[in-house]
C-alpha cells in the first residue's frame, strides 16, 4: 500500500473489499453437499469425499475441523472413521457454511461491527445501499440448505457421466 498526503490507497493487485466466495467455502459446500445425499448418519472418510468431490485433499482436514468447530459435521475415529452431518441437511444453511470456514458474512469492511476502515464512516451516503445488500445475501443465504443442493454422486461423477 501505498500513502498519499494521510491517505492510504490501496496497490492495483489488492482485492476489493466486496465480498468474494473463495475455495474454503465452494470446498466446504461440496463436501457438505455429499454428506448430505449420504443415508442419515452415514459415515465417509474424507479423502472419499475429496475424490468425489473433486477437492484438493490438503484442504480437507483445515475444513473439516472447522466444519465440526462449528457444529455441522461429527467426526469420527478409527478404522471405519470419517465424518457424517452433525444436524439434518434441511437445517444447516449455507450461511452457516460460509461462516463456518470464513467469518460473520461482510461485504465490505465498513459494514462490521466495531470496524472503523473509513474516516467517511458517519457521513457516507451508500453505506445503507451496502447494509441492504448485505442483509438481503444473508437472508438468501440462510434459506438455502445444504440438503436442497444434496450430491450423492459427485462432481466428478456427473461430469464423466455427461461425457460417456
Amino acid at each position: 500500500m501505498q500513502a498519499f498526503a494521510g491517505n492510504t490507497v490501496r496497490a492495483a493487485a489488492d482485492r476489493s473489499s466486496l465480498m468474494n466466495i473463495g475455495r474454503k467455502v465452494d470446498y466446504a459446500v461440496r463436501a457438505l453437499s455429499y454428506l448430505a445425499a449420504q443415508p442419515h448418519r452415514w459415515t465417509v472418510g474424507s479423502k472419499e469425499i475429496a475424490r468425489r468431490q473433486d477437492i484438493p485433499t490438503h484442504y480437507m482436514s483445515k475444513i473439516m475441523k472447522d466444519l465440526a468447530a462449528a457444529g455441522l459435521v461429527e467426526s469420527h475415529l478409527g478404522r471405519k472413521g470419517g465424518f457424517s452431518l452433525a444436524r439434518h441437511p434441511e437445517s444447516i444453511s449455507l450461511k452457516e457454511v460460509y461462516e463456518a470456514v470464513e467469518k460473520p458474512l461482510s461485504l465490505m469492511e465498513c459494514l462490521e461491527k466495531d470496524h472503523h476502515c473509513c474516516p467517511y464512516d458517519s457521513v457516507c451516503t451508500q453505506i445503507s445501499v451496502w447494509e441492504r445488500a448485505q442483509g438481503l445475501l444473508a437472508e438468501y443465504l440462510a434459506g438455502i440448505s445444504i440438503g436442497s443442493i444434496a450430491d450423492r454422486e459427485g462432481l466428478k461423477g456427473r461430469l464423466n457421466g455427461m461425457h460417456s
